[in-house]
């Protein structure tokens, strides 16, 4: 039964944005990331009689969600921007004029994300991403409403009739207790390693920050190639004197088939079984339509568990995913934390592994991912890597959060004490 004390009404949404400039290139095998466009929803509700904002945030990062080689990326972002702005306009009528669980509002607007198809506009994974800072702002702003944790919310038992007929049992709720944990405050910090770094631009993260995890991003063209790139880097930080180090590798999706992927890992496992065993998953190797270019995984990962990635966009997609064989799923509060929570429940209650990413999350969405992390039975730690690449954009929750935005022993620490609504004001 729907609990009353949780409906929530949307009184207004807006939307600011701020350009971010890259110190250093985050390099995909789709190109160069120089700058992106951070996104901050604001979203005032009511609720049992009060009234709350709250703040949600996340990084346009069009290279990643609208690879479109005809569109140059400021057209892109142009597109992305114009589509937040839409959406904090109509907030109210994507997510219904009913009040309901800020987890049915916020599917609600994921659904609208997905029927609002338009050949001239961004594609689905964009519309998610414009989408997400509302629904993270929905959820702090309930939180903020009722003085705790958006991560409460599910303590009870009701109705979520977006989604409970996705999940065994027939309860989305349930599922998500049974996935949630008490909070974990240290997550293992991890460092994106691209094609071109070298030993000077790893070593300050090694040897001054501790940093032990390191993700690989390759080409996906060239087996050869990429093998010997992950034999180098492993090779690279241990000269660096990283202690046990963690390795996970990411093409993006350039890899053609499966069949590529398998060929990698038995070359890596040929070749050096140091680099091979220390390898602990790989990251959405292939393209990003899993329903309509499947690929079977049973071989790959009998060998390296392969983590769904660019193609997690749907709950349709999600159980493609478990039927192809994949082994995991990349958390990211980019397609929405309401989503998010639906994906990670499903995973959790069918075996499947759990690795919280990013989207080189700074600030605001940088604490919700870190939140977010500590509550799901992640395999990976976190991956914030806004310290890398826009360290000034953190600037405004340091140093009281330096623990977290500025890791000295290669751990990421949620200070300790209650969080309310997503932490978007710690």
């Amino acid at each position: 039964m729907q609990n009353s004390s949780y409906r929530t009404s949307l009184i207004s949404a807006q939307i600011t944005f701020t350009r971010r400039s890259f110190i250093k290139p985050m390099r995909l095998s789709s190109g160069p990331i120089n700058d992106v466009t951070e996104a901050v929803a604001e979203v005032r509700v009511s609720i049992n009689g009060r009234e709350a904002t709250g703040r949600g945030a996340i990084y346009l990062s069009d290279l990643w969600s609208w690879p479109d080689p005809v569109r140059t990326h400021e057209e892109r972002d142009a597109g992305m921007r114009a589509f937040c702005t839409k959406i904090a306009d109509d907030l109210y009528e994507f997510c219904g004029e009913e009040p309901a669980h800020p987890l049915s509002l916020g599917l609600r607007l994921h659904h609208h994300l997905h029927a609002m198809e338009n050949v001239d506009g961004p594609p689905l994974l964009s519309r998610l991403v414009c989408g997400s800072p509302f629904d993270a702002a929905i959820h702090d702003a309930v939180g903020n409403a009722l003085g705790r944790s958006s991560f409460s919310l599910y303590e009870d038992l009701m109705e979520i009739p977006e989604a409970d007929s996705s999940f065994q049992g027939g309860s989305a709720v349930a599922a998500i207790q049974n996935s949630l944990r008490l909070p974990v405050l240290e997550h293992d910090a991890w460092l994106i390693v691209s094609q071109d770094d070298t030993a000077k631009d790893i070593a300050p993260w090694i040897q001054q920050r501790g940093y032990r995890g390191f993700k690989l991003k390759l080409l996906g063209k060239d087996n050869l190639a990429d093998v010997s790139r992950t034999i180098g880097v492993l090779k690279m930080v241990r000269e660096l004197s990283a202690v046990s180090p963690r390795i996970a590798v990411d093409t993006n999706c350039a890899n053609p088939d499966s069949a590529s992927v398998l060929d990698y890992l038995e070359r890596l496992k040929s070749t050096n079984i140091d680099a091979f065993n220390t390898l602990e998953y790989l990251e959405q190797p292939t393209g990003r339509d899993i329903i309509q270019n499947p690929n079977e995984w049973k071989a790959v990962t009998k060998l390296k568990p392969v983590i769904l990635d660019e193609g997690l966009v749907s709950m349709d997609a999600l159980q493609a995913a478990k039927d192809q064989g994949w082994s995991g799923i990349a958390i990211k509060t980019c397609r929405g934390h309401s989503f998010a929570l639906l994906s990670a429940a499903f995973a959790h209650q069918q075996g499947m592994l759990l690795a919280m990413q990013d989207l080189t999350n700074p600030g605001i969405a940088a604490i919700h991912s870190a939140i977010f992390a500590s509550y799901l039975p992640v395999c990976n730690g976190i991956e914030l890597n806004s310290p890398q690449y826009t360290p000034e954009a953190n600037t405004d929750w340091l140093p009281r959060l330096s623990h977290l935005l500025e890791p000295r022993d290669g751990t990421h620490r949620i200070p300790a004490g209650a969080i309310i609504g997503l932490g978007a004001n710690q």
